[in-house]
């Protein structure tokens, strides 16, 4: 990402910079570090326990525990969504049920047809695969495929019968439509509650971001070398806001029509922008105020009235913009553009195809090493293989620790517990709900802390159908985790992902020349309104295609720097061209000059 301050005029294309493929540093200390635990912990936290509890009780009642693995499987749904706007929690969550079922059917269906081994492997292996991209394609967002491979591969392995399959999936669903409701309860106290909390972040870290701009945009009297320095935390605080905001717009962009109380999110927004677009004092700088951003972001968090900031230069233009994306998103034709978008990014020149292929080879690798040596639950390995994949080898190294080390230490956890969870059916309930509160709570802090509860919870589960041996699900456990994430990472490492920042590349590209369209249609008086609207929806496809390129490219190893300020610098003049191609009513008949500020 360029130290240069964006200019709101078009971007010149030029070719990224290339990184050296050297592996870069893979110390396991930065990896098990503790951070700050999330702002919003404790609502999947909540949520999961709710939508866990009213079933597991339930079955208790009933005295069908055996059934808890179906039910907690729609359950889990209530684990997603918990960032996005309402509106679209319901689509998303709806989503995740409907593809955790799916995914269940196949697994029980596979399960009555045929106890090969191998075969159950191949079929956990490709679901996994499948659920990954698929994952990755939508953007559930965390915890993404990890709970969908979990589910489907440990029902590959239960005993099965075709006549007991409608009931079973009928269970999930249930439990998932009841997660579905516990997801979206928190609307009926605050409705745009998703929306305050994704502003406030930008609002923090573009405070942090004017606090320390960087070494470019420092004073123009200072003396100092201009060139990048690697222990400078400017560029770094500047990635940070970049997303920030970037992640606010996409929040309020599908929150639904607009409110009083968005509309002032997104003027906040605006000047979240300017604070680290042109941070600092300088030529050419922004004048934010890092302690007002904070306070800003502070009520916007809160409970009372979000604040109404002044107007900051654009704010005008580019509000009319966003309302003229969010229009053309919404019409009939934007959603059949996302749809062919998503067909795109699914198919065979897809850069989601490399990740695929690695999650088969490496949960096919771990499964078949684990039943080779005779472990009686592959289906483990292939799950602490599918749950390292991340957006690049640096990352996919980390997990693989944090995976390896959480599971070690939760194993001991289990034998610890495992005397309190037979003193009674009630017990064994009570502690899988605590572990399941207390791995939400923990994993935020780092992954290896949430895998310490998520362990002993997921060798609980086996205690509903019936004691096992703890010498033998420990010893179980302990070598799937070491056999899956061995082979797991050396799929990582084999196999890479070369066409992220190539599609980057392209996506600007089409961006700059759709842009530049456009402009033409506004510049020229002669244009029919019709080939105006199509320039416009041309102009919002290509932002939105730009948006999904970058958030697959980056981090990915082997691949050129992104150059994200740039991304940036196109969306935000994107939106201001299409400020000016939309249609006008009343005082705003004018069109405002594009690219000013």
């Amino acid at each position: 990402m360029s130290d240069t301050p964006v200019r709101p005029g078009r971007p010149t294309v030029r070719k990224l910079p290339q990184l050296p493929s050297a592996v870069r540093g893979l110390a396991p200390a930065p990896a098990l570090r503790l951070s700050r635990p999330s702002d919003t912990w404790f609502k999947p936290a909540l949520s999961v326990v709710v939508a866990s509890a009213v079933p597991h009780l339930t079955l208790l009642v009933v005295g069908r525990l055996d059934l808890i693995v179906y039910t907690m499987a729609g359950s889990l749904c209530a684990l997603y969504g918990h960032g996005l706007p309402y509106a679209r929690r319901a689509r998303a969550v709806a989503g995740v049920v409907l593809g955790m079922a799916a995914g269940l059917a196949v697994s029980l269906v596979t399960a009555s047809l045929t106890g090969s081994t191998a075969v159950l492997i191949a079929v956990g292996a490709l679901l996994a695969a499948v659920q990954k991209v698929l994952c990755d394609a939508t953007r559930i967002g965390p915890p993404g495929h990890v709970i969908f491979t979990f589910v489907s591969s440990a029902a590959l392995f239960a005993p099965q019968h075709l006549g007991q399959i409608p009931g079973h999936l009928a269970l999930t669903l249930g439990a998932g439509a009841f997660a579905w409701l516990v997801a979206l309860a928190p609307a009926l106290v605050r409705r745009e509650g998703p929306e305050r909390r994704a502003v406030a972040r930008a609002l923090e870290a573009a405070a942090v971001c004017a606090e320390d701009p960087g070494p470019r945009n420092r004073n123009a009297a200072d003396p100092g070398p201009r060139h990048h320095n690697a222990a400078d935390p400017g560029p770094r605080h500047r990635n940070a806001a970049a997303a920030a905001v970037h992640a606010a717009w996409q929040c309020l962009l599908a929150s639904g029509r607009p409110t009083p109380v968005r509309r002032s999110l997104e003027r906040l927004v605006v000047h979240a922008e300017e604070a680290f677009v042109a941070p600092g004092p300088g030529p050419g700088a922004g004048t934010a105020d890092p302690e007002r951003l904070r306070a800003w972001a502070a009520r916007t968090r809160g409970r009372g009235p979000v604040p109404t900031p002044p107007p900051a230069p654009g704010t005008a233009d580019e509000l009319y913009g966003i309302d003229a994306e969010r229009a053309v998103l919404r019409a009939r034709e934007g959603r059949r553009a996302a749809r062919r978008a998503l067909l795109r990014r699914l198919g065979p020149g897809s850069p989601l195809l490399p990740v695929a292929v690695r999650t088969l080879i490496g949960c096919a690798l771990a499964g078949y090493l684990c039943a080779a040596l005779g472990v009686g639950r592959p289906y483990w390995a292939i799950v602490t293989a599918a749950s390292l994949y991340q957006a690049n080898v640096t990352l996919s190294w980390n997990r693989t620790l944090q995976r390896t080390l959480g599971n070690l230490l939760g194993v001991l956890v289990f034998a610890a517990v495992l005397p309190v969870s037979r003193i009674s059916p009630l017990a064994l309930v009570c502690c899988c709900l605590f572990f399941g509160f207390a791995a939400e709570a923990l994993i935020t802090r780092n992954y290896w802390l949430g895998s310490v509860a998520v362990t002993p919870m997921a060798l609980l589960v086996l205690e509903f159908g019936g004691a096992h041996p703890a010498g033998e699900l420990i010893g179980d456990r302990v070598l799937d985790t070491v056999l899956g994430a061995a082979t797991g990472f050396l799929a990582a490492t084999l196999v890479t992902n070369r066409r992220a920042t190539g599609r980057v590349e392209q996506a600007l590209d089409a961006t700059d020349r759709a842009r530049a369209a456009a402009e033409r249609t506004v510049a020229d008086p002669a244009v029919a309104p019709t080939e105006r609207d199509r320039a416009r929806r041309a102009l919002t496809a290509s932002l939105v295609e730009l948006r999904e390129a970058g958030d697959t490219a980056a981090g990915e190893w082997w691949q050129r720097a992104l150059p994200e300020q740039r991304l940036l610098a196109a969306e935000r003049a994107g939106h201001r061209t299409l400020a000016a191609t939309a249609p006008r009513r009343g005082p705003r008949a004018h069109a405002p000059s594009i690219g000013a500020e």
